[in-house]
């Protein structure tokens, strides 16, 4: 089985914060990609009149999670409540209680690996 943590979030954006988005995940991913070296993917995703954002995060294990949301919360967590709107959050593979307590307020549903691999 894999250590890895997976999750896909779907969000609305706030009315009037369309044009603060581009700025805030610009500088998020930067921060991620510098700072996290146990997060091994982190793609956000628009539709086409900017309204609906998701992102699509996966990390190398628990502790690279709890690593990514202490920053989160510590730089960026106002800003992004205030852009988006959780809509749906779904977190694959092996979740332990310090990461779903965590992740309890944005109202996490969980799915463990039946089968499968990644390369």
């Amino acid at each position: 089985m894999s250590d890895v943590i997976e999750w896909v979030l779907e969000m609305d954006v706030q009315d009037g914060q369309v044009g603060q988005v581009g700025a805030l995940l610009k500088e998020m991913v930067s921060a991620t990609k510098a700072d996290e070296p146990g997060a091994l993917h982190y793609e956000y995703f628009t539709n086409d009149d900017g309204s609906k954002v998701t992102v699509l995060e996966r990390y190398a294990d628990n502790a690279a999670v709890m690593t990514h949301l202490g920053n989160f919360g510590d730089k960026f967590a106002g800003r992004f409540l205030a852009a988006f709107a959780p809509t749906r959050f779904t977190v694959y593979g092996p979740a332990d209680a310090t990461v779903r307590e965590a992740l309890a307020p944005f109202g996490a549903t969980y799915m463990d690996m039946l089968a499968g691999f990644h390369r």
